[in-house]
């Protein structure tokens, strides 16, 4: 039982860091995008962007999460997020001409038109299939409160049992219980001798 109680309490300590994490996370992103004003957030070098339509399926996927890294040092077949019209559209370099690309999306028809590399925020590193899901199930107010009350409680529930156990250890009706066995075990072997 307490290799048990041991392990919940190292479970629940390293949620409780990724749920920090995550919170800060959150609020760096709120900061940059809503008060420094831009249109993505940056974090060492590398942004994230959900994806919400199918023009890279099969590559990409709608509620995938794209890591990209900030650059415009790009190249033909290189999938680039890139900005056009406030819009932020990420498609994959099918020519390049000096300073201007053409790209396209995996499961479009047809080119786009013809970008500057300047408008490229950079290029897709890693693909994070359906994490945009539980991004929105975790975004949601009425969620988060509810799993870090469970968290909480679950940690009381915890902290209040082992503090109970270490009460019992150490109190005086237990020491008169430990004295109570020794004598009685003591009468025993003289009784016997």
């Amino acid at each position: 039982m307490k290799i048990l109680i041991k392990l919940m309490k190292v479970v629940f300590d390293i949620i409780v860091l990724l749920c920090i994490g995550f919170i800060l996370i959150v609020l760096y992103n709120f900061y940059q995008i809503s008060i420094l004003d831009k249109k993505y957030s940056e974090f060492f070098g590398y942004t994230f962007f959900e994806v919400t339509t199918g023009s890279m399926k099969d590559t990409i996927n709608i509620n995938d999460v794209i890591i990209v890294k900030i650059t415009q040092d790009v190249h033909k077949n290189d999938i680039v997020s890139y900005m056009k019209n406030e819009e932020i559209i990420t498609h994959r370099i099918i020519e390049e001409n000096g300073t201007i690309l053409v790209t396209k999306g995996d499961s479009n028809n047809s080119a786009d038109m013809p970008i500057e590399r300047n408008t490229v925020i950079g290029k897709v590193e890693k693909i994070i299939p359906e994490l945009g899901v539980w991004i929105k199930v975790f975004s949601d107010f009425k969620v988060t409160i509810s799993i870090v009350i469970t968290f909480l409680l679950f940690g009381l529930a915890l902290s209040s049992k082992e503090k109970r156990n270490k009460k019992n250890r150490h109190s005086f009706s237990r020491f008169l219980k430990n004295l109570k066995g020794m004598l009685k075990n003591g009468k025993e072997k003289e009784t016997k001798d």
